[in-house]
């Protein structure tokens, strides 16, 4: 009986593992990792501001010369012309145009691959398939322009020809068109489409699968009818980062597109928003280099209305299914 008081007593006496570590220094490391954590935060804000405040500083005298209508509205983009003009809107169009195309095709191939990958495969086709996805990703853009100038752009000027056989109103692009582009950039985005929505498709629990089949479903209606609701918040997110990833993309869609200032039409050679700029700031001065800058501004709208979509869809889910 002594013992066994005595060793209640001990265990109500044990010494709380903030003093054996020490009280004292596990503030210190908590207040330093809390200091480093803020320190990168702080970092990547700044790095966010200077970008914006550079961009503007660069842009905004541009846009109060030639005024901000006359950018966003006017047809004309000649600006070594006499008197020189800088309208972008075909330029707008084009991009808007290109990157909804490109994402409406790569999205539904992704969404499909993704649920090939998630409730259908079996090794090792679905190691075989994540392989080829994540070597899709690593791909350099450069080299998908080259594929597409030796491979798409023939095939296209076959298209194209056909299809504008004898007419005489028709400019003829070589392939080096719009639809072009629009394939080259929808298999660019495959690998972000297909990954976040197989993670999507993989977070839903087993239990609704279960509670469907048991109900007499099929495994398609499963499949279809609610795991890919249950998991729209993660599919649209995945398709939303797929839109940022085409409208940002530069050097494959300059090699493909044909890099000139038209009305976004399929066989059209078109010129999108990255291209204008990478294209002409290497000689570009005076004005417009600055309008140059105020075109970054506009596809950095963009952007940042693509991420305020993207927090919209994850507030959203997040408020809908806990």
């Amino acid at each position: 009986m002594a013992c066994k008081a005595e060793v209640e007593e001990s265990f109500h006496t044990v010494t709380p593992v903030g003093t054996v570590l020490g009280s004292g220094r596990g503030r210190t490391a908590d207040q330093v990792a809390g200091s480093v954590l803020a320190t990168c935060a702080m970092v990547s804000f700044l790095a966010v501001a200077a970008i914006v405040l550079y961009m503007v500083q660069k842009g905004a005298p541009a846009i109060l010369e030639v005024g901000w209508k006359e950018i966003l509205f006017g047809r004309v983009w000649d600006p070594v012309g006499t008197p020189p003009r800088f309208g972008i809107l075909y330029i707008v169009l084009t991009s808007l145009v290109g990157t909804c195309l490109a994402v409406l095709l790569g999205s539904s191939v992704g969404v499909l691959t993704a649920v090939f990958l998630a409730e259908l495969a079996r090794e090792p086709w679905a190691g075989i398939v994540r392989t080829a996805v994540e070597l899709l990703a690593g791909i350099p853009s450069v080299v998908y322009g080259l594929l597409g100038i030796y491979l798409l752009n023939p095939l296209m000027y076959r298209l194209e020809r056909k299809v504008f056989a004898g007419s005489d109103r028709h400019q003829f692009t070589g392939g080096a068109n719009l639809l072009c582009a629009v394939l080259v950039l929808a298999v660019m985005i495959l690998p972000t489409v297909i990954s976040v929505t197989e993670t999507a498709i993989r977070s839903v629990g087993q239990e609704l699968r279960a509670a469907s089949l048991a109900l007499g479903a099929s495994r398609m209606q499963t499949i279809f009818r609610q795991i890919l609701p249950a998991a729209r918040s993660g599919v649209a997110t995945g398709v939303v980062l797929g839109v940022g990833r085409a409208l940002g993309e530069s050097m494959a869609v300059m090699l493909v597109a044909g890099n000139c200032v038209n009305v976004p039409l399929p066989f059209c050679s078109v010129r999108f928003l990255t291209t204008a700029i990478v294209s002409e700031m290497g000689y570009a001065q005076g004005t417009h280099r600055g309008v140059l800058f105020a075109i970054g501004l506009v596809l950095f709208g963009f952007i940042t209305l693509i991420n305020g979509v993207v927090l919209g869809i994850l507030k959203k889910g997040a408020s809908k299914f806990g």
